[in-house]
């Protein structure tokens, strides 16, 4: 039995990449499920876990940490998974550090503004989301793929060579998010698309389906109840995006 323990919600994109890096690379680890919208995180035994109470979240016998990139890199420095994931080429691995670097005020913001304008609205508010809310956040969106597809990616077949790493890794999830919502990231985008084949190829297509079934099945969410108390909680989140 491992004492590796990765507390996720794969409604989170950090939490996915995560369960892929780890599955990917057959590290056992017991999957510790902590739904947000369920509030989750908020427990007595999680907080002794992570006492920001954001996932993902590892425990590694009496070590803890938080922190996606972070834990990537703790699990590919652990387990010596295969060099493409994080290489030990200087300028390679710089690389995937430049891109993890970038993402965190890019790709990340924009994909969950997206997703919170645009799938949270109705399940929070009851209606659609206006195009005045929905616009600006879309063309941030856009001008980050296209820096993402012609800075990173260029010619290349992944955003760090010709392997898939974790900057990869990170960027799919990502883009995955505001495609759940309903927006198709990948149209009149060739070189983007091909990319993002190349990686679920690399990750294995059952990998990639079962860690984004959830996400996928957004919408399924709407006929779900949710307290009130966390209701206001998210409408305060979904707030935070809109003004």
């Amino acid at each position: 039995m491992s004492d590796l323990t990765l507390y996720l919600d794969l409604m989170s994109q950090p939490c996915r990449s995560v369960y892929i890096f780890a599955k990917a690379n057959n590290i056992p680890f017991k999957f510790q499920e902590v739904l947000l919208f369920k509030g989750g995180q908020m427990t007595e035994d999680f907080g002794k876990v992570n006492p920001l109470r954001k996932v993902p979240s590892l425990k590694d016998g009496d070590f803890t940490m938080g922190e996606s990139t972070a834990i990537l890199l703790y699990l590919a420095n652990k387990y010596k998974t295969p060099d493409h994931w994080y290489p030990a080429d200087i300028q390679k691995r710089a690389r995937v550090d430049e891109y993890l670097a970038w993402q965190h005020t890019n790709t990340r913001p924009h994909g969950s503004k997206i997703f919170w304008i645009k799938a949270m609205t109705p399940y929070l508010l009851g209606r659609e989301a206006t195009p005045d809310k929905l616009d600006p956040p879309l063309c941030e969106l856009n001008a980050t793929l296209a820096t993402l597809q012609d800075q990173f990616l260029q010619d290349k077949l992944f955003l760090a060579g010709d392997k898939i790493s974790i900057a990869d890794l990170v960027a799919i999830v990502e883009i995955m998010q505001p495609f759940a919502a309903g927006v198709d990231v990948f149209e009149d985008k060739p070189k983007l698309s091909a990319w993002k084949q190349r990686v679920e190829d690399a990750i294995g297509a059952d990998l990639f389906k079962e860690a984004h079934d959830r996400i996928l099945r957004i919408k399924e969410m709407h006929n779900l109840p949710v307290a009130p108390e966390l209701k206001e909680r998210l409408k305060a989140r979904l707030e935070s995006f809109t003004r």
